[in-house]
């Protein structure tokens, strides 16, 4: 038979103040956790990606793009550079589109992907020196914090307000 539970006089139950506080504590630590580590585990590779959730489907965002990268040729990559807007295969859940600031001489790496039925994720993820490939830095992962703050305000400014503006979002 296992032990009763220690009863006061009046048949309730006592709890030890001290187990209750590390108790608390504990929990507290693992919400924390999965709060703020969930991105160490989180699957992919754009998990630092800013994310803006935009209410129409994939396919419509995709053709808004392509109308302001024609009305705005500024902003399209080289033909001679090899960065092509697509899916690198048909299993390929996002559709990649880069941009080109020619100003300073990047090339910005985004990718559209629908979550749900008229809902897609466009994410701006990283942002490449140059037309060669290998000179990456990540958005909210490589950058300075002052740098990657000024970098998603040009993205927004130039780039993420004009293409909601045609979805008239």
């Amino acid at each position: 038979m296992p032990p009763k539970p220690p009863l006061t006089q009046n048949n309730t139950i006592t709890i030890d103040k001290k187990f209750l506080l590390k108790l608390v504590v504990v929990i507290l630590a693992i919400i924390g956790f999965c709060w703020y580590g969930g991105n160490l585990f989180a699957p992919g590779v754009n998990v630092n990606a800013e994310k803006y959730k935009l209410k129409v489907d994939e396919a419509t965002l995709i053709k808004a793009i392509e109308n302001f990268k024609k009305e705005n040729p500024q902003y399209n990559v080289p033909e001679y550079a090899d960065w092509k807007d697509g899916r690198c295969d048909k299993d390929d859940y996002g559709y990649r589109i880069y941009f080109y600031y020619l100003k300073e001489d990047q090339i910005i790496i985004t990718f559209a992907r629908e979550t749900f039925v008229g809902k897609t994720t466009f994410a701006f993820v990283a942002v490449n020196q140059g037309l060669g490939i290998g000179n990456v830095k990540g958005i909210n992962k490589d950058f300075s914090r002052k740098e990657n703050s000024m970098q998603i305000q040009l993205f927004e400014e130039r780039i993420l307000n004009k293409v909601k503006e045609k979805l008239q979002l």
